[in-house]
């Protein structure tokens, strides 16, 4: 590694021109100096810099070490001394300069080296301006969320608030701002809360807004229900089809939201998120009407864990609340579910991005990081105290409960331990899902992964591939289970009497069991009245068991039904929005067990069964299900040279089957005429050899067949 030189001066400075009116004092130096003061004259008199002194300043990468100068005046000098760095330097004291404030004293030329300004390598982190949190008090602090249905404009609302409170810049392009995951720009939701600081001036008082934007899918509550842990208050956002359009209506929504929630209708806020109409009087109706975080900064420290990323330089960045005390860089802190301890070495707010700051108080939400490189050490629902200074944790998180289960392996099982440690980090970052290790003949050693819906899962494994380059096998989803053992012996070999399945390849036979039990949930679906006669029928197509029915207003209804937790997961939602018309909502939690007839259903390639296939069904519905699987199968599986039986089985029963064609050379296309026999010699040979080739050939099975070959058309 070579060493760097200081830069050398010159005793005598040669003759130099007269600087030219309003310029940046350059004078005539050498090409390569001239260059670089001109890119200074850009960087340091752009109208921005020009009028905002002290304003940190990037220099795009520009390193300037070892330089020699002939002839440099000592203004010009004290600037070249402030690039001397790794692309940053000392930019407060360049935009000072700019500004024609006062730089202190310049090199002295010829003297000691001692005496001239010290070299110093700037970094990112050293370099971002610091903020102050304790002209925040608690009175003046406000945390709040954004909720509401999946589509109904969170995201832009987020956008005008961050603009209106000039957290961001007012152009074009800012959409989905706080949506930072290459997943939530490509298909338009917000798979993950994320939070933003806000500083905002009312009646001459500074506030501290701190907004966490919240997904809207009902796959993704779990996020929710941890963003709201760390607020005092949400916004309601309810979709009125646009106040700026003719056919609007937010009279009859106000009325609606009066009857259900029993939100007076004078308290809504009529505004248009995508044109900015009336959306400061949103940031005045949170000042007014949400209160301040009941905390005490008095108290020793105790920070709620309530959200985390993971980075590959800095370990675990942990999103925390403060209820209790100050944090500061240094601190030493002790996890309370590890009991390990740390040392703090960065604190600071979200604006959206990284902003250190001093220290973060109590009733204020930002970011952590202490250096936790395993990702097991940093819990979602962690409570985090200064060490010595024990506190009581705080009740944390109810752990999520699965909905759905699929297998996840890897293409090759040589990326077993690549794909392990991208798993681990990704579910830090989104603890709702489950990891269970498991096995399979055909693909090996993998994961059994619970996801809180379908749309969970097809976004967990995109992620996987996108921040992770991990290619994955992803089995078919499935619901848990339950089976009541018949013997005592079967008992004492499970160790419990009521076994649960979440791998469908392990369902046990009837003759072991006395009864199968499947998952229910009670949803509850709110759609105009014209459209109620196709919902209840899609619900009864569904084994739905209707429970209740309200109307609430003259063109709304609520429907109550009991369904079959593994009749929703998979294609229900998107059945239900193509009936209504993209207006009708669905909502569902919990209802436990009930008793059903359950069988398993294996799918055989060419009499080969496929394990990642297997699938658990009602059985009345077997028949239907097999052969929708059947013909999906078909249009997913390329063709081959010899034929594809597509068979689905329950036992040794064949109940349907579907066959995918080979490609057939014409062989008959060198005979033209005569006999017979040898048309149906070639045509014998061809056949043959077709049948080998069945016997020994290999049908692979696109990864992403796995998920279309369970989606039923909603036709059927």
């Amino acid at each position: 590694m070579s060493r760097r030189r200081a830069p050398c001066w010159r005793q005598q400075a040669a003759p130099r021109r007269a600087a030219p009116s309003g310029c940046f004092r350059s004078w005539y130096l050498g090409r390569t100096t001239r260059g670089l003061l001109s890119s200074l004259h850009r960087v340091c008199l752009s109208p921005v810099h020009r009028t905002l002194p002290g304003v940190p300043l990037k220099t795009n990468g520009l390193c300037c070490c070892c330089l020699s100068v002939p002839s440099l005046d000592a203004s010009i000098a004290r600037v070249m001394w402030t690039l001397v760095g790794r692309g940053w330097g000392c930019a407060r004291t360049l935009a000072r300069w700019a500004t024609g404030a006062a730089l202190g004293p310049a090199p002295t030329f010829g003297a000691a080296p001692e005496s001239w300004p010290t070299c110093r390598v700037y970094s990112s982190a050293e370099f971002k301006e610091k903020l102050d949190m304790s002209r925040f008090p608690v009175e003046n602090i406000r945390n709040f969320s954004i909720v509401a249905h999946v589509d109904h404009g969170k995201s832009t609302l987020a956008d005008r608030l961050l603009e209106l409170t000039g957290t961001i810049d007012k152009t074009e392009n800012n959409k989905q701002v706080l949506d930072k995951l290459q997943v939530e720009r490509e298909r338009g939701i917000t798979v993950k809360a994320q939070t933003a600081s806000l500083f905002y001036n009312c009646e001459g008082k500074q506030y501290l807004l701190n907004l966490i934007d919240t997904p809207g899918h009902v796959d993704f509550s779990y996020e929710v229900s941890r963003s709201l842990s760390a607020c005092q208050g949400v916004l309601l956002v309810v979709d009125a089809n646009e106040i700026d359009l003719k056919n609007a209506d937010p009279e009859r929504v106000e009325n609606q939201i009066e009857k259900v929630f029993d939100i007076p209708s004078d308290e809504c806020i009529k505004i248009s998120a995508k044109l900015g109409t009336n959306v400061e009087s949103v940031l005045q109706a949170v000042i007014e009407r949400i209160p301040p975080p009941k905390v005490h900064r008095k108290n020793p420290l105790r920070a709620l864990v309530f959200d985390s990323t993971f980075d590959q330089y800095r370990g675990v960045i942990a999103n925390v609340a403060l209820f209790d005390g100050v944090v500061s860089k240094g601190d030493k802190i002790v996890s309370a579910h590890t009991q390990k301890t740390y040392e703090v070495n960065e604190v600071g707010v979200l604006n959206p991005n990284e902003q250190p700051t001093h220290k973060l108080y109590a009733g204020q939400v930002g970011y952590l990081i202490a250096g936790m490189k395993n990702v097991i050490e940093a819990q979602i629902g962690d409570t985090l105290y200064l060490h010595k200074q024990p506190v009581e944790p705080l009740p944390g998180f109810k752990s999520a409960k699965p909905m759905v289960f699929a297998g996840m392996y890897p293409v090759d099982q040589s990326e077993y331990n690549n794909l392990k440690s991208a798993i681990e980090k990704l579910t830090l970052n989104d603890s709702s899902v489950t990891v269970h290790r498991d096995s399979s003949l055909a693909l090996g050693a993998g994961w059994r992964l619970g996801f809180l819906g379908l749309l969970h899962m097809e976004v967990f494994n995109q992620r996987l591939e996108q921040e992770y380059n991990a290619s994955v096998i992803l089995t078919t989803p499935t619901v848990p289970y339950k089976a009541v053992l018949s013997s005592s012996k079967l008992i004492k070999e499970y160790r419990e009497k009521e076994i649960t399945i979440i791998n469908p390849a392990q369902f046990p036979d009837k003759s072991k069991v006395t009864e199968y039990l499947e998952p229910v949930v009670l949803g509850t679906i709110i759609t105009p009245d014209e459209y109620t006669g196709k919902i209840m029928m899609l619900c009864e197509a569904r084994r739905a068991v209707q429970k209740n029915m309200i109307f609430i207003d003259q063109n709304r209804v609520m429907l109550k039904y009991l369904f079959p937790l593994n009749e929703i997961v998979v294609d229900f939602y998107d059945s239900l929005k193509s009936l209504s018309s993209g207006y009708a909502s669905f909502d569902y939690e919990d209802a436990g067990y009930q008793t059903a007839e359950l069988v398993k259903m294996d799918i055989l390639l060419n009499g080969n069964t496929v394990e990642e296939l297997v699938t658990v069904v009602h059985k009345d519905k077997a028949h239907s299900i097999g052969k929708a699987i059947c013909e999906r199968l078909k249009d997913s599986l390329p063709r081959q040279l010899f034929e594809i039986a597509i068979q689905a089985a329950i036992g040794s029963k064949i109940i349907a089957r579907e066959t995918v064609k080979a490609y057939r050379k014409n062989v008959l296309a060198k005979c033209y005429g005569g006999d017979i026999t040898r048309k149906m010699k070639l045509l014998k040979r061809q056949a043959e050899g077709k049948k080998k080739l069945r016997k020994i050939g290999n049908v692979e099975v696109p990864k992403d067949a796995f998920i279309k070959v369970l989606k039923t058309r909603s036709s059927k």
